[in-house]
């Protein structure tokens, strides 16, 4: 297990965060979503998740969480503890080890019955992880974009929904999950990251930690664009439209991404939105592990021919360096103030380096500020020229 310590004094909490890195593959999304919420009903000692409630209220209200998410290939489980920092409790008790050493409980020392998870719990699990693949529909935003990314990446790692398939969950149960855990628990790359004021002397046990299997996919962009259109019980139209970007300079790609998409001055707002009136929303998202741009509008059915004409528009501009002055600084001013920002969250600083050490970039918060600040509008320029569409996808009414 990789130990990374972030000294902070900017806190009254300690936050104990424990990642658990796979490789995304089809075979076992499914399983490491329902592991995660397997782990969090019970360990050993503490036998429910009422259980679990009632010893972290005597931690001083100490917070539990758990997921999973994905990040470019790999699939992670994320445990996350927060507690406050030891020089604020009453009796001067160590509260910081009694969190450590119950997040290692939850995912080290998991409830077994008879040599497997508890039967009830993982029934219980599966039934939830079901109604949370039957509801993606619900979020017919959130929908869009994942079938946009379905499509773009198809036959692709990247392609997987982080919260499995439907039909794969039948297959598990109590035993195969088990057999599962310890198989992952054997041969995963596990980090705990611990932020705080007061975080030197804690006693840690040695768990072995594989080393991450490398994952070098080149995503095979499209000959010609892809253009899928679904339909569905839809009152607006969502219309997603999927960017290839370039690899090699992703800082100014996503000042790029900003002065494209990123807030109401953006291109996409200003012009499809606010002059055309076509959208009731604009903007897009840099997927910067994948190198991917995701363009986000939500649309009156029928503009879907005039909001694509001026989307194109848009990046064609920037193809011919048509960015302002305005436009170039306001973006590199908006990234600069979010990224001074990580610092100011626990969890965001943590995201932030455990994201760092998976692609082996180990740039400080500082060291990546400073390279905002050296990045031109000539690099941006640049950048547009190499942009590609890759996917249109379109979510809309039956006619």
């Amino acid at each position: 297990m990789e130990i990374t310590k972030l000294k902070t004094n900017k806190f009254k909490t300690n936050l104990c965060a424990l990642f658990i890195t796979v490789p995304l593959l089809k075979e076992t999304v499914t399983k490491n979503a329902l592991l995660v919420s397997v782990l969090r009903r019970g360990t050993e000692n503490l036998k429910s998740q009422e259980d679990i409630s009632k010893r972290l209220e005597e931690m001083y209200g100490a917070g539990f969480n758990c997921g999973v998410d994905k990040i470019g290939n790999y699939h992670i489980l994320k445990f996350f503890l927060e507690t406050i920092d030891n020089s604020y409790t009453l009796e001067k008790e160590n509260i910081l080890q009694q969190g450590i050493d119950l997040l290692l409980e939850i995912v080290f020392k998991p409830l077994l019955e008879n040599g497997a998870f508890k039967k009830e719990y993982v029934r219980q699990e599966k039934d939830n992880l079901i109604k949370i693949l039957q509801s993606r529909q619900d979020n017919k935003a959130m929908y869009a974009k994942e079938r946009c990314i379905e499509e773009m990446f198809e036959g692709e790692p990247y392609s997987l929904y982080k919260y499995g398939e439907l039909d794969k969950i039948e297959e598990i149960n109590e035993k195969s999950l088990y057999e599962y855990y310890k198989s992952l628990i054997n041969n995963s790359k596990i980090d705990l990251f611990i932020s705080g004021e007061n975080i030197d002397g804690i006693e840690l046990p040695d768990i072995k930690s594989s080393k991450l299997q490398e994952i070098k996919i080149n995503h095979v962009s499209h000959s010609k664009i892809k253009v899928v259109k679904e339909n569905l019980d839809v009152t607006q139209g969502k219309l997603i439209i999927g960017l290839n970007t370039p690899e090699n300079d992703k800082i100014a790609t996503s000042i790029y991404n900003t002065i494209l998409g990123g807030g109401a001055n953006s291109k996409l707002f200003q012009n499809v939105r606010e002059k055309a009136s076509l959208a009731y929303s604009a903007g897009s998202a840099y997927i910067r592990r994948q190198n991917t741009i995701l363009i986000q509008t939500g649309i009156e059915i029928n503009n879907y021919d005039k909001t694509l004409e001026i989307i194109k528009k848009q990046l064609q501009e920037m193809k011919n360096g048509n960015i302002t002055k305005e436009e170039f600084v306001a973006a590199k001013t908006l990234i600069m103030s979010s990224v001074n920002l990580i610092p100011e969250s626990e969890e965001d600083m943590i995201a932030y380096y455990f994201d760092q050490r998976l692609f082996d970039e180990n740039l400080t918060v500082t060291e990546y500020y400073n390279k905002l600040k050296e990045v031109t509008m000539e690099q941006v320029i640049d950048v547009a020229k190499k942009i590609s569409v890759d996917t249109i996808y379109f979510l809309k009414r039956e006619d």
